[in-house]
């Protein structure tokens, strides 16, 4: 007798069962041999009523016992009430970095930063031939032009380094920080509230006798205007920096410690401290109006679920602050 149990097709008789039809996908599909002189009844009964036979054993009914395994799995696609197991593939979810990762991650975007724009200054070092040495760079680098172009440099080698931390973790770059425009309504409320913001910080500075600007900036920016660099330094201010800090701060920190235990309060208030320690070349009175700016910016950046909407404040900021600088400077 041969064995009608196991459907691979090495135990069928080919001319009895053919062709088959897969049981199991619905209730009401069956299977119909052309042919019904050699098939055991039991095969179509329900497990219930089966009542097992010595020869049914394996090794008693003349077959392999490669075949018995497969006899328990045929009667189950054929019942409706156990339909055939369905593997589904493993979930890839593209991770992020949690708080240590982040953190140690930001350590190395801030170094590369910092490595574009030293890089940029021993390079017109090089290119004019002086000795490579801290007096060289400090005076090159209090240039308006020199200054412009190492502002500037800072920006590829900071997306270098974000685009490979999150390369590491399979992610997409746009998504991971966010860099979804923001509506209007979102980027007119972000607007407002900085203004206030500045407005409020510029009326305090008046009242306790500080200039709102601070003086070396002041001096830098009326020096590039009086040289011809005031374009390039706009577009350093207004462009490179913005996009820059934003991408390390509100982009890459905010999105890893958001997703750790410090959540999105956390993840605010973090990042906006690590953006104020990037501004150290400020007195502690400007460090507190940048880490409120910090913060407001951070909440926009959850408000609105956007990165672009972050940049755009930030470039709006630093550019009206250049502009009005230059301008009162003459």
């Amino acid at each position: 007798m041969r064995c009608v149990h196991c459907w691979s097709g090495r135990c069928l008789d080919r001319g009895v069962l053919s062709p088959l039809v897969v049981a199991g996908l619905d209730p009401a599909i069956h299977v119909l041999p052309r042919g019904t002189k050699n098939v055991d009844a039991r095969a179509f009964a329900s497990p219930k009523r089966l009542r097992p036979r010595r020869r049914d054993k394996p090794g008693h009914d003349g077959l392999s016992t490669a075949c018995a395994p497969n006899e328990s799995h045929l009667m189950d696609t054929l019942n409706p009430d156990h339909p055939p197991l369905i593997m589904t593939p493993a979930d890839h979810t593209p991770g992020v970095w949690k708080f240590w990762g982040t953190a140690l991650w930001g350590l190395l975007i801030f170094v590369a930063m910092f490595v574009g724009q030293v890089g940029a200054i021993l390079l017109l070092v090089v290119l004019r031939g002086i000795p490579i040495n801290m007096a060289s760079i400090q005076i090159v680098g209090s240039e308006p032009q020199a200054l412009a172009l190492s502002v500037t440099m800072g920006l590829p080698a900071t997306l270098v380094a974000v685009w490979l931390a999150i390369r590491i973790k399979k992610a997409s770059f746009v998504d991971y920080l966010a860099l979804h425009w923001p509506s209007w309504k979102h980027l007119l409320f972000g607007a407002i509230g900085l203004v206030l913001l500045v407005v409020a910080w510029e009326t305090m500075s008046r009242g306790l006798g500080r200039e709102a600007t601070p003086g070396f900036m002041t001096d830098l920016l009326k020096s590039g205007r009086d040289k011809g660099a005031a374009l390039l330094l706009l577009f350093a201010f207004s462009v490179a920096a913005p996009m820059s800090e934003e991408v390390l701060a509100r982009g890459f920190l905010y999105r890893g410690w958001s997703a750790s235990f410090l959540r999105v309060p956390g993840a605010i208030i973090l990042s906006s401290l690590v953006w104020t320690v990037v501004h150290l070349q400020y007195d502690m009175y400007f460090l507190a109006e940048v880490f409120t700016i910090g913060v407001w910016f951070g909440y926009m950046r959850y408000r609105a679920n956007s990165l672009w909407l972050t940049i755009v404040l930030h470039a709006l900021n630093n550019m009206t602050a250049v502009v009005l600088t230059m301008w009162l400077g003459s």
